[in-house]
């Protein structure tokens, strides 16, 4: 077998391996939702997460957003839900380019903290319709390092994949991402960008 396809043939044993059942390992969990972000928010937002980056998507302007999960399933055995919890905790820095950048902060603009509440046998993390979605500024996110689902619920409306359940209009998550990134976009928050946001 020639390196290429060596090469081919690890990356989809390791990918059915990562991804390949329903319940996803909280460790890698998290790029199961950014590519469910991704999906809905591409390609008017940039994928750019990498390791110890300040920021996980990117607009053309500058704003920037960070997304947080947690499901209520894990991938282990477990006599009860594990309980939603999303680390909000102010940063040391972040990695730039070519070093590291230290500035104490919260460096994304936006926040999308998605939920995945489901405990029964059709629990499925890979299923964009699963999982919930709430869209907050980091304004008004308090000084903590951590909240739990009720305070995420006070600060941001819960959206799905395909709507916003607290709105009458049948609004996405794009559409909730795009209608408060265009109001911090107005207040004049988002700037250009820190560094230039590759692809993940």
């Amino acid at each position: 077998m020639a390196g290429a396809d060596l090469i081919s043939t690890v990356v989809e044993k390791v990918g059915q391996a990562a991804f390949g059942n329903p319940l996803v390992t909280n460790v890698l969990r998290g790029q199961v939702v950014e590519a469910i972000v991704a999906m809905s928010l591409e390609p008017e937002w940039r994928w750019c997460a990498a390791d110890y980056s300040g920021w996980d998507f990117e607009r053309g302007d500058g704003l920037r957003l960070e997304v947080k999960q947690s499901a209520a399933r894990q991938s282990w055995v477990s006599a009860k839900p594990s309980r939603a919890t999303f680390d909000v905790a102010v940063r040391t820095g972040y990695n730039g380019d070519t070093s590291w950048v230290d500035t104490p902060d919260r460096p994304a603009h936006l926040y999308v903290f998605a939920h995945h509440p489901l405990t029964g046998d059709e629990v499925d993390h890979r299923d964009p319709h699963q999982w919930n979605f709430y869209v907050v500024p980091t304004a008004v996110l308090p000084p903590v390092k951590q909240l739990g689902i009720g305070q995420i619920e006070q600060l941001g409306r819960r959206c799905t994949f395909d709507r916003c359940c607290q709105s009458k209009a049948n609004s996405s998550l794009d559409d909730a991402v795009r209608a408060l990134g265009s109001r911090l976009s107005a207040q004049g928050i988002a700037t250009r960008p820190l560094r230039p946001c590759g692809v993940f």
